[in-house]
């Protein structure tokens, strides 16, 4: 017989379709939890709880200088939990209904702006060798589709359709997309494509993207060299690949692309999810209004 966090877990991987590293994190949090009541209250297990009892955690994990991101996490984890034991009648009132989360300040992310991004690609204008083509790929790859790091590196070689030029994506929760392929990248993946096909090395991988070995890239590789690449030419506190992402979206608002289509490309859910990219658009619209409206003049 399962525990009820078993079966809150299978339901998240089977029914959600959430990542196995998300699913870890949700029990993570719960686990957590459990460890707290039963050396705050001597009690066991997480099922029957009341507000109070979460609300000593918060205060817990506050006066632990535990941020208030990290603790609004937490609570996302025991409110799914909780909406869970309610859906299969094992609880009868959800202890989370009345939590309002914890205020966090608005982290605004500044893309690279559009000479940067020439900069960069100008740095690796002509790649020799399998990496170095494999890495201008990379750098293109990200601005010109708007994946996430997570999409690029599992990335599949079959999913990569020159012919119809489109590339398939599996983004979160296991949901598919597909992304044209711009004229000006096709060129560079039958480049990259020949050098993987020309190593050394018998390449077998089902992984589009791979090291010199044939081994599929690490979250670290990537992030290190997109951080490489624009630490030359941008003096911005962040460079990685989500900023790349927001540089994509970003600039496709600026040059008249409408929230749909950038929300579909992203593989957003949601238009809410895709609006935090229009401050850096309705900065650029400003300063058009300002320096054309004849009021102004």
């Amino acid at each position: 017989m399962k525990t009820n966090k078993e079966a809150f877990c299978d339901y998240l991987m089977l029914e959600k379709k959430y990542s196995s590293h998300t699913v870890t994190a949700y029990l993570s949090d719960l686990t957590a939890f459990e460890v707290f009541l039963k050396e705050e209250f001597g009690q066991d297990g997480i099922d029957l709880v009341n507000y109070g009892q979460i609300r000593s955690w918060i205060v817990s994990l506050v006066d632990y200088n535990v941020s208030n991101v990290s603790v609004n996490r937490k609570m996302a984890s025991l409110k799914a939990f909780y909406k869970f034991l309610l859906k299969i009648k094992q609880i009868e009132i959800n202890p989370m209904l009345k939590h309002k989360s914890l205020k966090t300040p608005k982290i605004v992310q500044i893309p690279f702006s559009e000479k940067e991004m020439e900069e960069v690609l100008v740095q690796i204008d002509v790649p020799v060798g399998f990496e170095e083509v494999r890495d201008k790929l990379i750098v293109e790859m990200f601005y010109v589709t708007g994946m996430r790091r997570a999409e690029l590196i599992h990335l599949m070689l079959k999913n990569v359709d020159r012919s119809a030029g489109l590339i398939k994506v599996l983004g979160k929760r296991n949901k598919e997309r597909l992304i044209p392929i711009l004229p000006i990248i096709a060129d560079q993946i039958a480049s990259y494509i020949k050098e993987r096909d020309d190593l050394e090395k018998d390449i077998d991988s089902e992984y589009f993207f791979v090291s010199k070995k044939g081994l599929k890239l690490s979250e670290s590789f990537v992030y290190r060299l997109i951080n490489s690449y624009f630490s030359r030419v941008s003096e911005k506190v962040k460079k990685s690949p989500h900023v790349l992402r927001h540089t994509f979206a970003t600039h496709l608002l600026n040059n008249g692309a409408d929230l749909n289509s950038v929300k579909e490309l992203l593989g957003h859910s949601s238009l809410a999810s895709t609006q935090v990219y229009t401050h850096n658009s309705l900065a650029e619209l400003k300063k058009v209004y300002i320096g054309a409206h004849p009021r102004n003049k």
